[in-house]
């Protein structure tokens, strides 16, 4: 995601290798890589955080040199991945907690803008995938309606 005030990504972060081949050290083959991902999805994991535990503790750089396919394609497959965007629905949560905090402390004027900033992002981004066909043009983002659900 972008920057909150000028959508810009920065500079600093890692960098996908360009080599597109798998590296001779990796011990394990697609089928096993895809298993890995069905297991720590079933276990609750999102997709991002798939790929961190594939990389952190199994040694697996990149899903997609090793399976030719993205961790969601491969949950998307098996019929494991959300309905909700991983990004939308993080910022949904975040927006949830902010208005918690705001309900609380009214006085926090600056909690309140950076829950108009989050809202405007989550509508944004609402756009964007109906456009993409990520999500059903008849969706409703209701902050209230979903906080029920989340809680």
């Amino acid at each position: 995601m972008a920057r909150m005030y000028s959508r810009k990504h920065g500079k600093s972060g890692s960098t996908k290798p360009i080599k597109k081949t798998v590296p001779a050290w990796i011990r394990y083959k697609a089928k096993e890589v895809e298993m890995l991902v069905i297991k720590l999805a079933k276990a609750g994991h999102s997709p991002s955080m798939i790929g961190t535990i594939l990389k952190d503790s199994y040694g697996v750089p990149d899903t997609r040199t090793i399976t030719k396919k993205r961790i969601t394609e491969i949950l998307q497959a098996r019929e494991l991945l959300s309905s909700i965007p991983e990004d939308l629905m993080a910022l949904i949560k975040k927006s949830i907690s902010v208005r918690k905090h705001i309900e609380s402390h009214k006085q926090d004027k600056g909690a309140l803008r950076g829950y108009q900033l989050t809202e405007s992002k989550i509508r944004r981004l609402i756009g964007y995938y109906k456009k993409a066909k990520k999500l059903p043009v008849d969706w409703k983002y209701d902050p209230n309606r979903i906080a029920l659900l989340l809680d």
